[in-house]
């Protein structure tokens, strides 16, 4: 958790903010994101690589979790957004990116972890604009062609020829342009507020009930209260961040391959 230590001045609380987000290196250039980034993919290919390395036809609790996830990746995100045939080869990406974004948002509740690292807008920035941009837009002219392919996302069709003087500038800004940015934006937002609101309330518990007067320090059980209900928030949060970055991933990519607009 990012500085967990209390700061006070002159007896007066004073909250966390956004500076607590940028940790000291642990070594050299390294940060504690960078290592958690890591550790992610480590945790995710162990986990994979143990449930499936003796299938059973009446699953294990361990496999039916890789199962359940898998199918949640493949049928309820890949299928369902990009349909047809067409879904089967991105299985493995739409797979990858829910469990990355899941397994990185979850870091955030784990003790001694205690930070997600998706809460850094660099991490979600990466996913989008390096991973799931080039991709839709690479199968996109892939399928149609480069012309036929910026004609389609760029000229809808249906609207009258004077409309597109104002719909395709639109079309550009949104297509190639905010679609990523609101990608890795949507989940980068949740994260840190939700990890900012645990802090505050934690750390103004702490507060209260070490600097605070004798009368003020029941108060302290209020704000431990919230700040375990906010967890249980959190968690759910962090779940349905991981759900939506793959779930929107899958849709760009539908949206691309589709011969409509």
């Amino acid at each position: 958790m990012a500085k967990l230590a209390l700061l006070a001045e002159g007896g007066e609380f004073v909250p966390p903010g956004a500076k607590d987000f940028f940790l000291p290196p642990i070594f050299g250039g390294v940060t504690k994101p960078m290592v958690l980034v890591v550790l992610s993919v480590v945790i995710i290919g162990v986990f994979f690589v143990l449930a499936t390395r003796n299938m059973k036809l009446v699953p294990s609790k361990f496999q039916f979790a890789a199962e359940s996830i898998y199918d949640l990746g493949r049928n309820t995100i890949a299928r369902e957004q990009i349909g047809g045939k067409d879904f089967k080869p991105f299985v493995p990406l739409i797979l990858t990116l829910f469990s990355f974004v899941l397994v990185n948002n979850l870091f955030g509740l784990i003790p001694l972890v205690q930070f997600p690292t998706l809460s850094h807008i660099g991490f979600p920035l990466a996913l989008s604009i390096l991973v799931v941009y080039p991709v839709y837009h690479f199968v996109g002219f892939k399928r149609h062609g480069f012309v036929g392919y910026l004609k389609k996302e760029l000229f809808p069709a249906g609207a009258p020829k004077p409309i597109y003087l104002l719909l395709t500038p639109i079309e550009i800004f949104t297509k190639f342009i905010m679609n990523p940015i609101t990608l890795a934006i949507r989940v980068f937002a949740a994260m840190f507020a939700g990890h900012l609101i645990l802090l505050v309330f934690t750390l103004a518990g702490e507060y209260l009930l070490l600097e605070a007067g004798t009368w003020l320090k029941p108060v302290s059980l209020i704000s431990f209260a919230f700040a375990i209900a906010m967890t249980f928030l959190e968690a759910l949060v962090m779940v349905i961040q991981a759900y939506i970055f793959a779930l929107l991933s899958a849709s760009y990519i539908g949206q691309a391959l589709a011969s409509d607009h």
